[in-house]
């Protein structure tokens, strides 16, 4: 702050002080600002991958495999750790699957061909095949439900207490008085939420085929589908908290037409990923706010491992009875790439190494570690092992390069902002190592909530809190579908021609993709359902 006139000395050496002074604070308030403005820069023309090579080389050496395997050894000697550069798959075109129905088409000589310079009529000695892949455009078809009618002509119904007239019932349906089956239903939900196909692109679709199925149609079937696929997110749920683990993460939706709110106003769609790691279940829920009692309320009467982000609203689920919370390095090291790719982003420090570059190889080096136990597939017992063994040296020393850095790092940079993020969140980004079954990031519930995002640049908002909630259900049962290796189509068509009928709880459990009987999935889905 430049001082008043009246309080200036009138000594030249305390003038000069001042204004080195003014100028040591203006040189830096510059070099904020050019940081802040290439971080910016690089956040809107810059790639978004968080990828990181460490020392910039992106391609294993060459011609120095001597020199590498004696870098390893000597790197294990010193308790660093190596991984070897991986396999390369041999290049070439993948065969096609064999389940693909063939139609031969074959090409053979003309007969006057088939006959030797010399005379004789040449035999055949083999044949050469090249398979080609072709595409059959989509077919609609329309499934008649016809329904016998019976009456007695000699009482003509006067004896029989049902009436004079006995039809057939009809069969159950997920939309009873709709004209869509499970197969239209299932092609439409997947190709929006799994495919980010928006309503009004799907209604252009099906006039060139020659049907028209208007925009607000499809929204209320999605609406009336999710309805009856209530009893299923209530066991998702409690398959999610069975778990020793569960992920949660939140992304923006606009919602229109909110109570009290106006149609710009941000709302969130949260996702809850746990259960037994090879059964695992997801919920996404729709909600005004991204308050922290939103997963305190959903995680009521849990207990375990929480992991989730920095975000200060989860800090409670911390403080909760039998609730442990744990970090995610994920997040930590992405402040320190935005480090890297701001000073990246100014050619005159391209070939500088600073201290995101250190901060970035530590957190590469905890990485590598977890990278052995995935390889040699170790039990979770194994894996805390080598975390306490390999990793827990290298967080302790870099803790100590943290704390060193913290006081001689403005605090308003971006360096600053990364070293505080990650020192304030320690406690909860070490915790991983005290449980094999931990992952050191929470990539799973990144992974998962990914989908919307990708849908939600397609369709922008929803129309309407009924319509968001509805996405949500639909998310959480094709997303669980396709975490439990479940192709999204076949698991919807046999889901909802099956619904109608659950009526008990062992009967909509028995429809989760966790307890799906495969042989019946399978032979439903080569048979077709109506």
């Amino acid at each position: 702050m430049i001082p008043d006139a009246s309080s200036l000395p009138d000594n030249v050496d305390d003038l000069r002080d001042i204004i080195v002074s003014l100028k040591q604070e203006y040189e830096a308030q510059i070099s904020l600002l050019h940081e802040q403005i290439r971080h910016l820069r690089g956040k809107l023309f810059g790639r978004k991958a968080d990828r990181y090579i460490e020392g910039g080389h992106e391609q294993v050496p060459l011609f120095d495999e001597a020199e590498t395997a004696a870098s390893s050894e000597e790197d294990s000697a010193s308790g660093e750790v190596a991984v070897a550069a991986h396999k390369r798959k041999k290049r070439g075109r993948k065969p096609l699957p064999e389940d693909l129905p063939r139609v031969e088409v074959v090409h053979d000589l003309a007969e006057e061909e088939k006959v030797c310079a010399c005379g004789s009529r040449l035999s055949r000695i083999g044949e050469e095949v090249a398979e080609k892949l072709d595409y059959i455009p989509a077919k609609l078809q329309v499934i008649r439900h016809i329904r016998y009618k019976y009456a007695c002509k000699s009482c003509e119904g006067v004896e029989s207490e049902a009436g004079a007239v006995k039809t057939a019932p009809p069969p159950a349906q997920i939309i009873p008085k709709g004209i869509a089956t499970p197969g239209l239903l299932a092609h439409m939900l997947v190709s929006k939420f799994c495919d980010a196909l928006p309503f009004y692109r799907q209604t252009k679709i099906f006039e060139r085929l020659g049907i028209e199925i208007p925009r607000a149609t499809m929204a209320n079937w999605a609406i009336q589908v999710a309805g009856q696929c209530r009893p299923l997110l209530e066991l998702l749920r409690s398959e999610i908290l069975s778990g020793p683990l569960v992920n949660i993460d939140e992304t923006t939706v606009q919602v229109l037409k909110e109570p009290g709110r106006a149609n710009t106003t941000q709302s969130y769609m949260w996702v809850f990923r746990g259960g037994p790691p090879d059964k695992p279940a997801l919920v996404y829920q729709y909600h005004p706010t991204r308050s922290g009692q939103v997963p305190r309320d959903y995680l009521k009467d849990y207990r375990g491992f929480v992991q989730t982000d920095g975000y200060g609203g989860y800090d409670a689920l911390g403080l909760e009875p039998g609730i442990v919370h744990v970090g995610c390095w994920a997040h930590a090291r992405r402040k320190f790439v935005e480090v890297v790719q701001a000073r990246k982003s100014n050619g005159r420090h391209k070939s500088k190494t600073g201290s995101g570059d250190v901060a970035l190889s530590y957190i590469g080096k905890l990485y590598r570690i977890e990278s052995i136990g995935k390889q040699h597939e170790y039990s979770p017992e194994q894996i805390r092992e080598l975390r306490q063994e390999k990793a827990k040296p290298i967080l302790d020393e870099f803790k100590a390069w943290l704390e060193k850095r913290s006081v001689q790092t403005p605090p308003r940079g971006l360096l600053g902002r990364a070293i505080t993020y990650t020192l304030n969140q320690w406690h909860t980004l070490i915790r991983y190592l005290d449980d094999g079954r931990l992952r050191p990031d929470n990539n799973l519930a990144e992974n998962a909530i990914r989908p919307f995002v990708v849908g939600r640049k397609n369709w922008l908002f929803s129309g309407h809190p009924r319509g968001a909630d509805a996405s949500a259900a639909l998310y959480s049962l094709i997303e669980t579908a396709k975490a439990n290796r479940f192709e999204p189509y076949l698991y919807l068509r046999f889901l909802l021609s099956r619904l109608p009928t659950a009526t008990t709880t062992d009967d909509y459990k028995s429809l989760l993709p966790q307890y799906l009987d495969r042989g019946q999935y399978l032979q439903a889905s080569l048979c077709g359902v109506y």
